[in-house]
């Protein structure tokens, strides 16, 4: 195995990780250690190229660093991403080749889970490094984060339908959700209770039409959700779906979501913001996995409380970033980054 430096000038460091044996190859991207170790989940997908990895980890590990500054967590950003369908090529093998990887950064980095991986993906990296979070077991295990997160964004969802009709109430209105993952699952379980009608669409036909059977739902094909007649769009999938082909397409108000890095670049956000369509940050609005994770991190006693504080603090950070982009005429997207680099800030000087 072997852990090799790659050269960067927006990030603190990158590393390409390799491992023959297991058919491993992955990065992990540190973007930055300023309020405390690095933390981010480990991804596994089929890539089309190392080169299209390596631009997805440092996307994500800079939107780490957004989002744990938004959520006041004494952590830093990071992300680790692993190339290979987490189907067919992932093996214990795989997985401890590449936690020694994260162990050989002696604790600047700090992984959990993410797409393509889960808490008995993160027990079998625990037997090779500490540096490990959302474990289904002892004393500090935070288990899967993906019912915090969906929490997260359904708070967010309620406040934005809020600063857009002065209503949290969420009943009849139609929201599509892109992406039926961990995630995207457990947000229409939550939007399924408060009334909403739901638009879903997944690359998964089966569980399509298990969201079709459970939650009522009408299934699109995964091009054509962008398209739909609804209230609110929730892109809980990959990122990079919000762009200049999409965003001409959408027929909603607001669009809220869990994806990480929505915005395929920051003009995006700008073009939202002139056709009208309230967007919610995404680094703000999907937090609670990683307060999820941080308590784990910080060895926290009574995590129930922590994490049901520090969701509290996110929801009215993100109500200051939606009043002042209105009182402003701006993108949320852009008052929001001003918001996290400002706490960073005040958080490095305290």
């Amino acid at each position: 195995m072997t852990v090799t430096p790659v050269a960067s000038t927006t990030h603190e460091e990158i590393y390409r990780v390799e491992d023959p044996a297991t058919g491993l190859i992955g990065f992990i991207a540190l973007h930055s250690t300023q309020l405390g170790p690095a933390a981010g989940g480990l991804r596994m997908r089929p890539y089309g190229s190392e080169e299209e990895a390596l631009e997805d980890v440092k996307r994500l590990s800079e939107g780490m660093t957004y989002k744990n500054a938004a959520a006041d967590l004494a952590l830093g950003g990071g992300k680790a991403v692993i190339i290979g369908d987490p189907c067919v090529d992932k093996s214990p093998a795989l997985l401890r080749a590449f936690a020694r990887a994260i162990h050989s950064l002696e604790g600047r980095y700090y992984t959990a889970e993410d797409m393509g991986m889960s808490p008995a993906d993160m027990a079998i990296l625990a037997e090779e490094t500490p540096y490990v979070a959302g474990l289904a077991d002892g004393e500090f295990a935070s288990g899967d984060p993906s019912p915090v997160t969906a929490q997260g964004i359904f708070n967010a969802i309620r406040i934005s339908q809020a600063h857009v009709s002065g209503s949290k109430d969420l009943s009849g209105l139609t929201i599509a959700v892109q992406g039926l993952g961990h995630v995207g699952w457990c947000l229409c379980e939550l939007l399924t209770k408060a009334g909403a009608e739901l638009i879903v669409t997944d690359v998964n036909q089966d569980q399509l039409a298990k969201a079709a059977k459970v939650f009522g739902a009408t299934p699109v094909e995964p091009d054509e959700i962008y398209a739909v007649q609804a209230d609110i769009f929730a892109p809980c999938a990959i990122g990079g779906i919000l762009n200049a082909k999409t965003i001409p397409q959408l027929k909603v108000s607001i669009v809220c979501g869990g994806a990480n890095n929505q915005l395929a670049t920051p003009a995006d956000g700008q073009a939202l913001h002139e056709a009208g369509i309230l967007y919610a940050p995404d680094f703000v609005a999907n937090g609670g996995g990683i307060i999820n994770v941080a308590s784990e991190i910080a060895q926290i006693t009574n995590r129930a409380d922590y994490v049901a504080e520090k969701l509290c603090a996110l929801e009215l950070t993100l109500t200051n970033i939606l009043n002042q982009a209105k009182a402003e005429d701006q993108s949320p997207d852009a008052v929001a980054i001003t918001t996290v680099l400002a706490k960073m800030a005040r958080q490095s000087a305290a």
